[in-house]
């Protein structure tokens, strides 16, 4: 357990409880998925959409409202932080909007899946919907698989439906959006959602990322500027007598060497291309060099990136199972020490203390200061402005989707209201108890089996860091963030749904294939100048052109 006087260093967490807050702000913790929530490490997604001038014709109306305010303003854009549960709670919606109707929500989990049946969590949520929401959960790892079949016979569409960025499949936006999808463009426009002042209360930028062929069809999980980090084991560098001093990217690989004791079962790291991307400046997809578009894998930094994964590869330092390819179980072998280095999003850190603390209350991990590569500047680019969204069944029922929207409405309560409050908390006695002293909650049994964050995966309001429970948590994340708005900007074409043309769908695989290869071994970079030659003749230059075009037309 920390103490009061530690509550001020950064990242020294240690907890008592396990944790049942839900992820705030920085999409699905799940290492191996391609981080498109950091805009930083990976492609963008390809989707459908307009513009960002005509986006801007359909979003709703940004009207804000604070009903606490945060012990850790936003700095640059980073997220807000709360350090305690407000005093009293603020009731944001008068009128229950349900009507006692029941609707199907297909959504991911990267964690336990908890039954529904005789769940006191959703039953109470049930109650201040005035409607039941019956959740179709599927582990994460796989949900694109089982989203892709979904979508490919609409009788099966449930009646609201999560699609993670990542998770987009083909054609979403020129062939499924607007056929399986409500728009909502006539419910939520401009001012028409000052009907839903919780959803008015989401920054338009993650409305925008919601626009597909001119209309508003999803509903957004809004996101942090950045998605995630390179987090090591502190607690157990701790105890090894290593205080880690990163300042680029030599420093990483000798620490991962150093951290490497294969008699010991341990490794220093997982594969970290997604930190070698981050700390070389890769951009996300494009960047303009004298009014020109250049390709990611065009660039040096990308060379470079490659170059560095290759060497700690060599090194012996990465994990046989990761060296593999077996990423899923990347979070289990760093959560249980067998490796000390890993690849995350910034949800994964309350994630792991939730999954870990009541069994190892020292548990501790802690996400690197950022740092460039040659140890100058930094530069980050900022993740889209949300990495998940939600869409609902289209059907010729009006006053269907305008329930739906109301229960939206409720579910984007922000911190500092009852509704968020038992979103996120649960039930005052029956899912968490309040500490006599610090006045924080802490989680009954039954909140272990019960509550795992489903309803954020719907919409959610927004991005706040309010994982309260975590003494020294709040602060530590906050801090960090703070450090890395600084080195933040936006790549070219930031928040806008771009649609490619159908032939270029298959461009971007070799890449992703070379990446494992090259970093492994496999293959060197003579084989990336041969990609790139074979992407420029296979549709690579009809793809910078269809971009150069959207860009010359801003």
């Amino acid at each position: 357990m920390i103490t009061t006087t530690q509550l001020g260093q950064v990242g020294e967490i240690a907890v008592r409880r396990r944790s049942f807050l839900r992820m705030i702000a920085t999409g699905a913790a799940v290492v191996g998925v391609p981080s498109l929530l950091t805009g930083c490490a990976t492609a963008a997604p390809t989707s459908a959409g307009p513009a960002a001038s005509d986006a801007g014709k359909v979003i709703p109306s940004y009207i804000p409202v604070e009903y606490v305010k945060p012990d850790f303003p936003s700095v640059k854009g980073s997220v807000p932080g709360y350090l305690k549960l407000p005093d009293k709670f603020v009731q944001s919606v008068s009128k229950v909007p349900g009507s006692g109707a029941s609707f199907k929500a297909m959504t991911p989990l990267w964690g336990t899946i908890p039954s529904t049946k005789g769940n006191q969590y959703y039953q109470a949520v049930n109650d201040l919907l005035g409607s039941t929401l019956e959740f179709q959960i599927t582990d994460g790892n796989t949900y694109g698989d089982k989203l892709a079949t979904v979508l490919a016979s609409a009788k099966d569409v449930a009646d609201w439906v999560c699609v993670p960025t990542w998770n987009l499949p083909p054609r979403f936006g020129s062939e499924i959006v607007g056929n399986v999808f409500e728009d909502l463009t006539p419910f939520l426009a401009g001012d028409k959602v000052k009907d839903f002042p919780n959803l008015a209360n989401i920054p338009s930028a993650a409305w925008k990322y919601c626009v597909f062929n001119g209309k508003l069809y999803g509903l957004p999980f809004p996101g942090a500027v950045v998605g995630d980090a390179i987090f090591y084991r502190n607690d157990l560098l701790k105890e090894m007598g290593i205080t880690p001093e990163v300042k680029n990217g030599d420093d990483l690989l000798a620490l991962a060497k150093e951290l490497t004791d294969t008699k010991a079962g341990r490794w220093g790291a997982e594969d970290l291309w997604n930190s070698a991307a981050t700390i070389h400046g890769v951009v996300p997809k494009w960047r303009v060099d004298g009014g020109k578009l250049v390709h990611r894998v065009e660039t040096e930094e990308y060379r470079a990136a490659l170059a560095w994964n290759a060497k700690l590869f060599a090194s012996g330092a990465v994990h046989p199972d990761a060296v593999a390819g077996q990423a899923g179980e990347a979070k289990s072998r760093f959560q249980a020490g067998k490796t000390l280095i890993v690849n995350d999003s910034l949800g994964g850190w309350n994630e792991a203390l939730r999954d870990n603390l009541a069994g190892n209350p020292s548990y501790s991990q802690q996400p690197f200061d950022p740092f460039a590569a040659d140890g100058g500047t930094p530069v980050l680019f900022e993740a889209n402005p949300t990495g998940i969204f939600s869409f609902l069944k289209k059907t010729d029922d009006k006053a269907r989707i305008k329930e739906l929207l109301g229960i939206a409405n409720l579910l984007a309560a922000p911190f500092g209201t009852t509704e968020c409050n038992v979103i996120t908390n649960g039930v005052e006695g029956v899912h968490y108890t309040k500490d006599a002293k610090s006045g924080l909650p802490v989680p009954t049994p039954l909140a272990v089996k019960e509550l795992q964050p489903t309803y954020i995966f719907l919409v959610d309001g927004p991005v706040a860091e309010t994982h309260v429970q975590y003494p020294g948590f709040v602060e530590a994340m906050c801090t960090w963030q703070a450090k890395v708005a600084a080195h933040v900007e936006e790549p070219v074409f930031f928040g806008q749904q771009i649609s490619e043309p159908q032939q270029f769908g298959s461009l971007a695989q070799p890449f992703a294939d070379l990446e494992r290869d090259i970093s492994r071994g496999r293959k060197t970079l003579k084989d990336l100048d041969s990609a790139i030659a074979t992407w420029k003749s296979s549709g690579g230059e009809d793809l910078r052109k269809f971009y150069q075009d959207i860009l010359d037309k801003a």
